[in-house]
């Protein structure tokens, strides 16, 4: 299979690194114009260059806004009014007991983590319903499904995102736009790896026995027994974002390394 994304512009929120910046040098990869987004333009400009050096020839820009509130959206539409791929990635997540999670975290993490891709497929899936073609993927998590009791605020972001993305696949039905989420698991991003140094030494124990207790202790019913790697969880989204995978919508796309109790 060659996924061939010439032609096509996409913007991936929260790019700069982690899984964002993954997916964006996938999609460059397969030959798409590719937007980076970010809080700070010293690290856009960073992920535009490391990508550049990656992946000679590829047609980057950079944007930096903070996507997580309505002039950060609308800065981001003004530059950019029209895309292909979609791929709302944007998110936070932290460990917090129920009882400890205030007004002020429910609202910004459903922000951050809900209303950040709202705003923006309410603008952009007009242009590709218009256009008869489109992709839009929110970067959900296995949490959506197994709401952790150490950060349920987190997972109800994520539900709430399931929810999302299916009520517009419905809505975008039959138009050649495609709306599916992507579930990953516990993925080796420079901020999960800092948590598992801190556990580490906190317990006295290497990185990498920490992974092993974290899913043990945490995630028991892995079945890839690691953490996924950014480029595996982009993968999955770049070949979402091909037109190999027009048949493919309203979809919970999983790639958590098998974690949810479940055969669908």
């Amino acid at each position: 299979m060659q996924i061939d994304l010439n032609g096509k512009r996409g913007i991936v929120t929260g790019s700069t690194t982690g899984i964002g910046f993954a997916i964006a040098e996938g999609l460059a990869r397969a030959g798409a114009e590719v937007v980076i987004t970010g809080r700070k333009q010293d690290t856009v400009d960073r992920a535009v260059e490391s990508i550049g050096r990656a992946v000679p020839g590829a047609r980057l820009s950079g944007l930096a806004a903070d996507l997580a509130t309505v002039e950060g959206a609308q800065a981001l539409i003004a530059a950019i009014p029209d895309v292909d791929i979609l791929i709302n990635n944007l998110g936070i997540y932290g460990g917090c007991s129920f009882f400890d999670i205030d007004d002020a975290a429910w609202e910004e993490i459903l922000q951050v983590n809900v209303m950040s891709g709202l705003r923006l497929v309410r603008h952009y899936a007009k242009g590709m319903q218009e256009r008869g073609w489109g992709r839009i993927q929110f970067i959900s998590s296995e949490s959506a499904l197994n709401i952790p009791t150490e950060m349920v605020h987190y997972g109800v972001s994520k539900a709430a995102m399931q929810g999302l993305s299916r009520g517009l696949a419905k809505v975008l039905a039959g138009g050649g736009v495609t709306v599916n989420t992507i579930l990953p698991g516990p993925t080796s991003t420079e901020g999960a790896m800092a948590m598992l140094a801190k556990l580490a030494e906190e317990r006295g124990v290497s990185v990498d026995e920490m992974e092993t207790l974290f899913l043990n202790e945490n995630r028991p019913s892995t079945l890839l027994k690691r953490f996924a790697t950014p480029d595996e969880v982009a993968n999955l989204c770049v070949y979402t974002a091909s037109s190999q995978a027009s048949a493919t919508t309203g979809a919970a796309l999983r790639v958590e390394g098998g974690i949810v109790e479940s055969f669908c």
